[in-house]
């Protein structure tokens, strides 16, 4: 079943919600276009917030991931957290102890830390500019207020075009420069031989192909695998869903996606079926998806689709006035779409996304981000950021760590930063508060994020956490 896209669900303008960031992971994975060797990967943040997205194969079709944050959108009543400081304009940065005054830090006095960042850039489908410029940004706050462990930090920036070739280059290229770190923004083919053979330590936003999960690397969000898992998991404790039905494109990276989510339905005892479309749909056939879909009177329904299509089978679930209820990405609750189809997405749930409150730490976002958008913090949209948010997630969370390394005494070091990462208990991941549990499912030794939050859609245009469901452990499903 395929066919062009019609105007009304083929522009749909690529914005990604801070909520879907922390689970952009499976988003990546699930992005890789079928034309790829070996999946490539064209997630949410393929183009800068303002750009128009192309309903391309290569867009993502599934939901990323990357995954635990603010949502899509926020009803003009929601009340700051009891527990925010009232006293701070700018914020302060969360931490495992409590709120970090970060604005108040004087600038690093420290020894220069070398960070080098290698991130896909200039490649159709692999363009994330928006990456090396969130963390560079963030890096710029973080030398004006406290540094990472009292050290001022210097970015290295290397570009990769989506291709084995490329990425040695990129690792090989950092190793010849003594860096301290290496940071991975969205790079499917990492070298970690060589990066290993160079002794550097290794930390990415989020893996995107399966040899990540066992990679001598640790990363600060899950997988395709621990996405799934979630949904796994909400479908039988949530839902009591017995019977699933899977709509998907049918492509190399929604393959992938589909793959994760069987597997961890097989696991929970969950029977599912597939109905395969087009990556891009017109409107009569995204109803017919969705109809095909409901013929067998599942308990439930999983949509991998992303963007265009998630319109497509909003919309198509509403014509046929299926009530069967449906979860999907954190994709589909991004602002656009929700835009687009109104409350035609009322009994549609979204992995990966938890009610905007204006934290500290939204405000802290905001300030910081800025500069490189050229607007005024107020101006800053964090629901409007692309995957490039979660360079800013993870320059924090670090500058985090260091700061409690020194505060015990310990010397922060690209490798102590790495090791402090992996074997620290209830650390937690800026800006959301979330557990960072590096390797605690054997099988995937650096994966640090197994929990997810599911939210749901409202009458009136609101996304919020669906009560008993804000973190949603993967870790029973994993396959």
């Amino acid at each position: 079943m395929s066919g062009s896209a019609t105007p009304a669900t083929a522009r749909v303008r690529r914005r990604r919600p801070l909520g879907a960031l922390l689970v952009a992971s499976a988003l990546v994975a699930a992005a890789c276009s079928s034309g790829s060797d070996s999946s490539d990967s064209s997630s949410p943040a393929t183009e800068p917030a303002e750009a128009d997205a192309e309903p391309a194969a290569s867009q993502p079709a599934e939901g990323a991931g990357d995954d635990s944050e603010p949502a899509v959108t926020e009803p003009a009543d929601t009340e700051p957290a009891e527990e925010e400081p009232t006293d701070t304009d700018a914020s302060s940065a969360g931490s495992s102890e409590g709120y970090t005054p970060w604005p108040e830090l004087s600038p690093p006095t420290g020894e220069t830390l070398t960070v080098a960042l290698v991130n896909t850039e200039g490649t159709p489908g692999l363009d994330f500019p928006d990456v090396r410029e969130n963390v560079g940004a963030t890096i710029d706050y973080l030398n004006e207020h406290g540094g990472v462990g009292d050290r001022p930090v210097e970015l290295v920036n290397c570009t990769a075009k989506g291709s084995p070739e490329t990425s040695q280059a990129c690792a090989q290229e950092v190793a010849g420069k003594n860096v301290d770190l290496v940071l991975l923004g969205l790079d499917l083919f990492p070298d970690y031989a060589t990066y290993t053979a160079a002794g550097l330590p290794v930390i990415g936003m989020l893996p995107i192909l399966p040899a990540d999960y066992t990679a001598n690397a640790l990363f600060l969000t899950g997988g395709n695998a621990t996405t799934m898992g979630a949904v796994a998991a909400a479908a039988k404790e949530h839902y009591g869903a017995e019977t699933i039905a899977i709509v998907s494109a049918d492509n190399q990276g929604a393959n992938a996606s589909e793959a994760s989510l069987t597997a961890s339905l097989d696991l929970a005892g969950i029977a599912h079926s597939t109905i395969k479309g087009g990556d891009n749909e017109t409107d009569a056939g995204y109803q017919g998806l969705m109809r095909q879909a409901a013929d067998g009177d599942p308990d439930l329904i999983v949509s991998l689709y992303a963007d265009a299509g998630c319109v497509g089978t909003i919309r198509g679930r509403a014509s046929l006035s299926i009530e069967i209820p449906v979860v999907a990405t954190s994709i589909c609750a991004d602002q656009a779409v929700i835009d687009i189809v109104g409350d035609d997405a009322l009994g549609w749930s979204f992995v990966g996304i938890q009610t905007n409150e204006d934290t500290p730490e939204k405000l802290m976002l905001q300030e910081m981000l800025s500069p490189a958008l050229g607007v005024s913090p107020e101006e800053v949209d964090p629901a409007a950021l692309g995957l490039g948010g979660l360079g800013a997630v993870m320059m924090m969370s670090l500058a985090e760590y260091g700061g409690a390394m020194v505060e015990a005494g310990t010397e922060v070091t690209g490798s102590s930063l790495y090791e402090y990462l992996a074997v620290t208990p209830e650390l937690t991941r800026w800006p959301d508060g979330s557990l960072v549990e590096c390797g605690l499912a054997t099988d995937y030794p650096s994966i640090c994020a197994y929990t997810f939050p599911f939210a749901e859609y409202q009458e009136g245009g609101g996304v919020l956490t669906v009560p008993g469901l804000e973190a949603v452990s993967s870790i029973d499903y994993l396959p």
